[in-house]
């Protein structure tokens, strides 16, 4: 049944008269609304970040991902702790110390453990080298048993002096050359000359004896972390993070002592960005609301008036906020979108009515009558345009994406409370503010030839606008998702930095897959399937841990260890020296390799190193100046060397220990905690693949290759893309269906498939010129930005309604009437507010005011361009609607 526009005009009509002539009573009972809202806010407010609560969890990659989560939850949730060290030794003791003060703070944390490292990986690293690599690395290490044995009997300075004499006899007897010991002499050279000028001096014995190949030492560990997270909170992880750096801090792992701890993995990843998003919100807030003042003043001149809308705008925003917790329970990470949606619709209706409210006072209505014309004059339009945009936003409910289809259930609340307040609590704060009458009318002849050009060049207008039409779908093929959730946070955050360095490590790429397999030989023959695909760069099993070829690697360290047992082992150990017995044994130590540097050169003993000395003898001689510095400094800088020297040389000398002394792997064998990690309790088998190319064209294709062989595969590769399609496939299915159940509003109404289309096309319009402008200037769509169309959806029908329904009750003339000015400052008051955003840290954020400015100005172009030369000259009706 089409509605009358006449009876609609005369029931808004005498409703505003009603509240106009009762605004105080209209006004109380606008504050007891508002009041009993913003208690209901207070007492129920609640705010979910968890992400993974955004999706349905019945889709089918949620479901593959809940099923990998309930076999290993363990694994879920996790903050990476990434130590690195000036030398492998200080990474090695600075993740040993942190894991173990984190594994004592159950109040903060549900599990650590060492991915990388701890008894098990010291014990067995060696086995998972090659056969060959093993027997070099053994080779390298009997070789060096002239210097091991010495520092393992005596780990002092002396002991490092002696170490060093051994070296030189081994020269001065022809034994070697000094290039030969060039290594180990200039690293503790460097050391000693790094502590004279007041520096760490830091020293890696395990550089020097581990080098190269299967011992080539690691100069970052990895801790994983499993936080107890609070999801009431906006960083649900920020008290496990600031405890973990806590515990840092209190064990000296910082840059003074050549240690950085970096925190990334999911949970503080979102922390960041939850963070980003609330980094500079009151220079948003700031400039958002200057915006939308600045506007608000243009549009009506008047602060009354002004104050009257904001507050309307306000009024309406608390009640709905306390409708969609009613409605909800709580706000997600996407629905707490509807505050900007709200303010930009809720102000355009008040912009509609404030200056039709205007208009009629300049054509010499008193206040009461002016603002029932006001109404009389707008009323069917607004009431069409909130109802079709209600709609527009409830279209998204039957979607899987729950975050924007919350959104919708709150954005068409509150489009009917924008509505009502805005011919309710508006037209009272109107009458009580008592805003003065503004002066006639000055002509517009600018305006006036504007709309003559539009109805003369009407055809040329249109054809304009058809290419652009057709421009706009023919970029579509060009339009970009960027699905990876990881270009919607800032680049300079911690967890993202330190994310992008770990993704620079092949054996580390946080873009995995991970597969859920019934059990271990399921799980093998799977893994023998997956390592044949050309996209896939390694595949992991719990099978990875037990090192293949183990018998003649065992047979190899075995030999090795029983040549190097007593040295690296010894039967005694001297006891520590005195000061004395230091200063002598530096003494004699500089003595012998200023002969050998001397005797190097060719020249009398102590003669100064030239150009054309042996190679080392420059290294030999800087370092018998240093020992022979150090042997007449103070005993506390003896300390300090010593300290500097010997704290590295223990970590190292028990690792080869461990490494050296390896016992078979089996699976039986395995720490349990690995297993655990690998192998569910009832059985099931995890098996994980990381990626050979890593942008988003290889991610892709690896998700399509593997889904081929596995179609139940999950993991982060997996998921960001399958997030994409069902955020994408949302938006596309909710489109349509706002399409379709608006046109049959407009239809039911207008009755009228012209006027329909005239009130559409424009929107379609707009939407496509908005996505071929992101083509132009390389923006690509998001997670984040994605959700500008629905506004722009809202926006766009309640701009055009407005022309059609004035066009079909007999105006003329359109861009000098007072709809034009209302359209025009209510676009401009939206843009501006959420072009606010584009100031926004967060880039998604930002990137979403980007889009708003840019959809807003074509819908503004289309609206006061295109609508006017579509629907043409004015036709006149017998009877008015």
């Amino acid at each position: 049944m089409a509605l009358s526009g006449g009876a609609t005009s005369q029931r808004l009509a005498a409703l505003v008269g009603a509240v106009a002539g009762r605004a105080w009573a209209v006004l109380a009972l606008a504050l007891v609304i508002t009041g009993a809202a913003l208690a209901i806010v207070v007492d129920r407010f609640a705010l979910t970040t968890d992400s993974s609560a955004l999706i349905a969890p019945t889709v089918a990659w949620r479901v593959a991902e809940e099923r990998m989560d309930s076999a290993f939850p363990q694994n879920g949730d996790v903050i990476l702790v990434v130590v690195d060290g000036a030398t492998p030794e200080l990474a090695e003791t600075g993740a040993a110390r942190l894991a173990a003060r984190l594994a004592t703070d159950t109040a903060h944390f549900r599990r650590v453990v060492r991915p990388d490292g701890g008894p098990f990986f010291d014990s067995a690293g060696l086995l998972f080298a090659s056969p060959a690599e093993v027997a070099l690395a053994t080779t390298r290490l009997v070789e060096a048993q002239p210097l091991l044995g010495p520092l393992a009997a005596d780990p002092s300075l002396r002991g490092v002096a002696t170490m060093v004499g051994t070296l030189v006899e081994g020269v001065t007897r022809g034994e070697a050359r000094l290039a030969d010991i060039r290594a180990p002499v200039a690293a503790i050279a460097d050391s000693l000359d790094a502590q004279a000028a007041g520096k760490p001096g830091w020293l890696s014995w395990s550089a020097l004896f581990g080098g190269r190949g299967a011992l080539a030492p690691p100069q970052r560990r990895l801790i994983l972390v499993r936080p107890r997270l609070d999801y009431g909170a906006l960083q649900p992880g920020l008290a496990a993070a600031e405890a973990i750096h806590t515990a840092a801090s209190a064990a000296g792992l910082d840059a003074a002592h050549g240690v950085s701890v970096r925190l990334t993995g999911a949970t503080p990843l979102d922390d960041e960005e939850f963070s980003s998003l609330a980094e500079n919100a009151e220079v948003v807030a700031i400039a958002i609301l200057a915006a939308m003042l600045g506007v608000l003043w243009l549009a009506v001149r008047s602060a009354r008036m002004v104050a009257a809308i904001l507050v309307t705008t306000l009024a309406g925003l608390a009640v709905t906020a306390a409708l969609g917790l009613l409605a909800v329970g709580r706000f997600n990470l996407i629905s707490v979108a509807f505050i900007p949606l709200f303010v930009g619709l809720g102000v355009d209706f008040g912009i509609q009515i404030a200056v039709r409210f205007r208009a009629e006072r300049r054509a010499g209505l008193a206040l009461n009558p002016a603002l029932v014309a006001a109404a009389a004059g707008l009323g069917p339009s607004l009431l069409l345009a909130a109802g079709a945009v209600a709609l527009g936003f409830l279209a998204f409910l039957p979607t899987e994406y729950i975050g924007i289809a919350e959104l919708g259930i709150i954005s068409g609340l509150g489009m009917v409370v924008a509505l009502i307040a805005s011919v309710t609590l508006l037209p009272a704060l109107l009458v009580l503010l008592a805003p003065a009458a503004p002066p006639p009318p000055a002509p517009q002849p600018r305006l006036a030839a504007l709309d003559a050009l539009l109805l003369r060049r009407r055809r040329t207008i249109l054809w304009l606008f058809g290419l652009g039409m057709v421009a706009g779908i023919a970029s579509l093929a060009f339009v970009r998702f960027d699905f990876n959730p990881l270009h919607l946070k800032s680049p300079h955050g911690e967890a993202v930095a330190t994310l992008a360095d770990l993704a620079r490590d092949p054996d580390r790429s946080p873009d995995t897959v991970e597969i859920l397999a019934p059990d271990l030989p399921a799980a093998r023959a799977l893994a023998a399937r997956l390592e044949r695909l050309p996209e896939v760069a390694r595949v992991l099993t719990v099978e990875s841990f037990v090192p293949a070829d183990q018998a003649p690697k065992l047979a190899t360290i075995a030999d090795a260890w029983s040549l190097l047992e007593f040295s690296l082992d010894p039967l005694s150990v001297l006891p520590p020296p005195s000061d004395a017995e230091t200063v002598a044994a530096l003494r004699k130590t500089a003595t012998a390799l200023a002969a050998a540097a001397a005797a190097g050169h060719g020249g009398p003993m102590g003669a100064r190193v030239g150009q054309g000395g042996a190679p080392g003898s420059a290294e030999a001689q800087r370092l018998s100046e240093e020992l022979l510095r150090l042997a007449e400094a103070p005993p506390a800088a003896r300390q300090r060397a010593e300290t500097a020297l010997t704290t590295p040389l223990e970590v190292m000398l028990g690792q080869l220990r461990a490494a050296l002394t390896p016992a078979p792997v089996t699976l039986a064998s395995l720490p349990a905690e690995l297993r655990a990690d690998w192998l569910a309790p009832d059985g099931r088998a995890q098996v994980q693949l990381l990626p050979r190319g890593r942008d988003n064209a290889s991610l892709a294709a690896l998700t399509a290759a593997v889904l081929k062989v596995a179609p139940d595969a999950t993991g982060p590769a997996i998921s960001a893309q399958a997030a994409a399609r069902t955020v994408a496939g949302a938006f596309v299915q909710a489109g349509i269906i706002a399409f379709v159940i608006v046109s049959v509003l407009l239809l039911a109404v207008l009755r009228s498939l012209r006027e329909v289309a005239f009130t559409l096309a424009p929107v379609v319009l707009s939407m496509f010129l908005t996505l071929g402008s992101c083509v132009v200037i390389g923006q690509s769509i998001n997670f984040a930005n994605i959700i500008a169309f629905p506004l722009l959806f809202g926006v766009g029908v309640a701009f055009h309604i407005y022309f059609v329904m004035a066009w079909r009750g007999g105006a003329s003339d359109l861009l000098q009437s007072s709809l034009a000015r209302g359209v025009f400052f209510s676009a401009l008051a939206t843009g501006m507010a959420f072009g606010a955003l584009w100031l926004s840290s967060h880039p998604g954020t930002a990137s979403m005011g980007k889009i708003l400015m840019i959809s807003l100005a074509w819908t503004l172009v289309c609206a006061l361009i295109f609508e006017p030369a579509l629907l043409g000259p004015q036709r006149r009706r017998d009877a008015p609607v």
